[in-house]
């Protein structure tokens, strides 16, 4: 019997973040786009400069009520009939509000670009904002609330988020609204917010795929292109402000079997020179299974099926603009625990943080972490939605265009000793407000005993 031979893998091809290419139209409407060949499915993002902070008192929710509601028609369609429309073209359009602003995310086959990029601008330009539609889109909402509340993880991070932010900041308050906020919002309200704040001279339109075959200036100027709107400036963010003193919040549920934890305080975004290696030390400290937290808490102790630590950006703003850094990012360890083991893993889980501070991380840790986190960027960006959102996410944050492809390099050059620098300044163990949700009469008193912070319990 012959065999044939065993196939042999290829050299290693370099491998960088891709580079947009950057233009504006003439409505004042930004443009990133990347020719991506063999990525069929087009991917675009919008970012529109809606943010939270921008929403009427005693309104919060609008935002994302608007969002939902550019899908539900525009001048020329019903709500119906432009779902109808995607359908044929094979897209799918959605939309979300966050404290930075709305994004609207659209995905369709390279061939029907055209057709949907008509349709996503008919969204932006004229949306119908029908009474009836604004009022089921507010139903719906309302009736996500209880389910959220009731939902551990969730409950924990609208706890921290209060706990974290002075009461008069958008942040402290649910990204979505609240039932009280949402049930104000009405058709009229929705308009307003739109009027005031959509507009094409401060929007970024980011699209990556494969153009070949396809004239994009021409389906862009004919279509995002003829959206028009003020050139009013966006609202200025105002600074973040933040109170991370260590202290422990009990969010009360009665017979609970498990307690869900979350930890955090607010620390360095992503314009911070020190975000590389602070990527880099959380990986180590909670970014996989194999990291210190899950080492310990799940693998030796067997209280958890797992611990994550991680920094999201909440917020970022270029430290060179008029009103100087505005940004924050959320430095979070989270996890849940049975009940009866709440007091042990909170202790231990201080115990890895002391060492690390102690002993710092190991070289082989730090090896680990740059090959996870460098080493299957390629497989990360496969997909043209994947390349898109980083985009946005970097245009959201002000940040430079090849921003992604130095951090890259910046995570490989980083030693031990700064990621080990970066880490223990991201969690100090006296700076950390801590989040329960867990049944308080079983677990406030162990948890107490800690040291750990001032304990308050609060209904769930």
């Amino acid at each position: 019997m012959q065999f044939h031979p065993q196939p042999r893998g290829g050299a290693p091809k370099p491998w960088a973040f891709p580079a947009p290419d950057r233009s504006r139209l003439a409505n004042g409407l930004t443009l990133l786009t990347s020719h991506r060949p063999g990525q069929q499915v087009v991917a675009v993002e919008i970012n529109l400069v809606a943010p939270l902070e921008a929403e009427p008192e005693g309104l919060d929710g609008v935002a994302t009520i608007m969002a939902r509601a550019l899908s539900e028609g525009t001048d020329k369609y019903t709500a119906e009939e432009f779902a109808a429309e995607l359908e044929r073209c094979g897209a799918t359009l959605d939309a979300h509000a966050d404290h930075p602003g709305v994004r609207v995310s659209l995905e369709v086959p390279a061939s029907r670009l055209p057709r949907a990029l008509g349709l996503l601008a008919d969204a932006l330009r004229a949306p119908a904002f029908p009474d009836s539609e604004i009022e089921r889109l507010v139903r719906n909402r309302l009736d996500e609330i209880p389910h959220e509340l009731a939902n551990p993880a969730r409950r924990a991070a609208m706890a921290l988020s209060k706990e974290l932010f002075p009461a008069t900041s958008r942040m402290s308050r649910p990204r979505q609204g609240t039932e009280e906020t949402v049930a104000r919002i009405d058709a009229a309200a929705v308009r307003a917010f739109y009027g005031a704040h959509v507009r094409p001279a401060t929007s970024t339109a980011v699209i990556v795929g494969d153009f070949t075959g396809v004239d994009l200036d021409a389906a862009l100027a004919e279509t995002l292109g003829a959206w028009t709107g003020s050139t009013a400036e966006p609202l200025k963010p105002s600074p973040v402000v933040a109170d991370d003193s260590g202290r422990v919040v009990i969010v009360d549920r009665p017979g609970a079997v498990q307690t869900q934890l979350l930890i955090g305080r607010v620390g360095a975004d992503r314009h911070d020179r020190v975000w590389p290696a602070q990527v880099l030390g959380t990986y180590c400290l909670g970014g996989t299974l194999t990291s210190r937290l899950d080492r310990v808490l799940r693998e030796e102790k067997g209280y958890t099926y797992g611990v994550r630590a991680f920094g999201q950006v909440l917020r970022s703003s270029a430290p060179t603009s008029p009103e100087g850094a505005t940004g924050a990012a959320l430095l979070a360890i989270s996890g849940s625990v049975d009940t009866a083991s709440t007091g042990p893993a909170l202790q231990d889980l201080w115990t890895v943080l002391r060492t690390l501070a102690d002993e710092g991380l190991t070289d082989a840790e730090r090896d680990v972490a740059v090959q996870n986190l460098v080493g299957v960027a390629p497989l990360k960006y496969e997909t043209a939605a994947a390349v898109a959102g980083t985009l946005a996410d970097q245009v959201e944050q002000q940040l430079p265009d090849d921003y992604q492809a130095q951090l890259y390099v910046r995570l490989a050059e980083t030693g031990t000793v700064e990621a080990t620098a970066a880490v223990v300044s991201a969690f100090p163990v006296d700076r950390l407000v801590t989040v329960l949700v867990g049944d308080a009469a079983q677990i406030a008193e162990p948890v107490r005993a800690l040291g750990i912070g001032e304990v308050t319990v609060v209904s769930g």
